[in-house]
């Protein structure tokens, strides 16, 4: 066990509290017998204070208990569940404060029903076990409940991302050559292309970058969207001073969980940088006003921004939430490998908390209803496939509007993604979405997943509906069970 100074001083607190309580006594109380004020009582019992050894010696008296007591950072049995908790990675790596989330207060509930707290914590354990749920995946439903309880939106980058660009003079439409120059004037970077595969990386690598050196290698399969996501990306790293930082495109390891924040902030930054607020909340505006929808327009106004349709649809819900007030939606990013039929959920974000669907790490089918997933299908004919479809979810009765691209991926090894962002249909956003009430956008009843749907006669259902099976099976028991009843009455 490290014994470090916070460590000691959130023990000392902890077990300070524990015979103050057995003694029954109020921290008001126990001020009137020591002649130390109940603020100081209070900031030594939230682990903020350590006392001096006089008024150590005050306490102990006070409390009945030996000076060794107190400071001994061992235990009792009622209060040895939260050492574990507090050394635990969750309380070391991850920044509580992000959610507004005092330390020293969580760890003061915590002292109240340590058993409690602890078997609470070891049943999200033996969950996350039970569904493979690793460190990784953990960290990254941290990150995504972090970029949810924002909005997905910080207006602390988006600022000093618009400065840069006017300092810089960066175009609206940046290419890798514009940001290239910038790493290697202003910022003295080295940059090569290599081939990757000649060392046995596979091609999800698209770039290393060497800290020592400030040498960034580049992949040479990477296309012209890539280089210019990697480049604006850098220059996030380095405008925002963000340290630890990952070295490697496409994410392959964490050293800590500051490094994935650093990596979401790095990411933030180059959609700020590629695609300009102001321009993207003018244009999206008109585009919504539209009575018809036209797949094409919508294509047509990705392009005036990027050549990438990912960043353009991730870029919208930083948009939309604040700058058009539809805060109610959700993204997601779809994978299908090359000779494969199953379907992988690669990123998503949710706002404003509505249960739109979620990835599931069951190997369960997704809904082969979904526009995203039609999408995919369809691209073995088209290199670029967009629509959009009013997806009524039966179970939540929740009705979206979604729009989806779907795009042969050429870097990969003929994995294919599929982007899809859902606005929630509500009075709010049906007022500033002309073209949702379009004939030419059809409505479909959709699941979740196969297993858990309860649509009857799925003409795409791709496994047993177990959910559905299983509440017609408790019907007929509910209904044999009311018979016996009556029979025997």
């Amino acid at each position: 066990m490290t014994h470090d100074a916070e460590f000691i001083k959130t023990v000392f607190g902890l077990k300070m509290k524990q015979f103050r309580q057995k003694r029954n006594i109020s921290l008001q109380e126990l001020s009137n017998q020591t002649g130390l004020s109940k603020s100081y009582l209070n900031e030594i019992e939230n682990g903020k204070k350590y006392p001096k050894h006089d008024k150590i010696a005050q306490l102990a008296t006070a409390l009945n208990c030996s000076y060794n007591d107190l400071v001994s950072t061992k235990l009792d049995k009622s209060l040895s569940p939260i050492v574990e908790i507090i050394q635990s990675d969750f309380f070391k790596e991850i920044p509580l404060d992000l959610f507004g989330i005092n330390k020293n207060n969580l760890i003061s509930i915590i002292s109240d029903a340590p058993k409690k707290v602890t078997a609470f914590v070891n049943t999200l354990i033996e969950i996350s076990k039970n569904y493979n749920l690793s460190k990784e995946r953990f960290y990254f439903a941290v990150v995504r409940s972090f970029q949810e309880l924002y909005d997905n939106y910080f207006p602390e980058i988006e600022e000093k991302a618009v400065a840069y660009s006017i300092e810089n003079q960066i175009p609206h439409k940046p290419n890798s050559s514009d940001l290239e120059k910038i790493l290697t004037e202003k910022l003295q970077y080295e940059i090569r292309n290599l081939d990757f595969e000649k060392y046995g990386a596979t091609g999800k690598l698209r770039s290393l970058f060497i800290p020592e050196k400030k040498l960034l290698l580049l992949n040479e399969l990477l296309d012209e969207d890539q280089k210019t996501f990697i480049f604006a990306k850098e220059i996030g790293y380095n405008v925002l001073n963000l340290n630890p930082r990952p070295n490697t495109y496409s994410w392959l390891d964490f050293t800590s969980f500051e490094e994935l924040l650093s990596n979401y902030y790095a990411s933030y930054f180059a959609g700020c940088l590629l695609i300009h607020k102001g321009i993207l909340t003018e244009k999206i505006s008109s585009f919504f006003k539209s009575h018809e929808w036209e797949p094409q327009n919508f294509e047509n106004l990705i392009e005036e921004f990027t050549n990438s349709p990912e960043t353009f649809y991730y870029r919208m819900t930083n948009i939309l939430p604040q700058e058009l007030g539809i805060k109610d939606l959700f993204y997601l990013c779809f994978t299908k490998k090359k000779n494969s039929d199953k379907l992988e959920i690669l990123k998503e974000l949710h706002l404003n908390q509505q249960q739109a669907p979620h990835a599931n790490a069951t190997n369960e089918h997704y809904c082969r209803r979904w526009i995203a997933v039609k999408n995919l299908i369809n691209l073995k004919e088209n290199e670029t496939v967009t629509d959009a479809q009013i997806s009524h979810y039966k179970d939540s009765g929740l009705t979206y509007l979604v729009l989806s691209t779907s795009q042969k991926n050429p870097f990969s090894d003929g994995t294919n993604r599929s982007y899809c962002l859902g606005i929630l249909l509500n009075s709010n956003s049906l007022k500033k979405i002309n073209f949702a009430k379009s004939d030419r956008i059809k409505t479909v009843n959709v699941g979740v997943t196969c297993e858990f749907c309860s649509i009857p006669n799925c003409e795409v259902r791709q496994a047993p509906p177990l959910r559905l099976e299983k509440d017609l099976f408790n019907e007929n028991m509910k209904k044999a069970i009311q018979m016996i009843k009556k029979e025997m009455m």
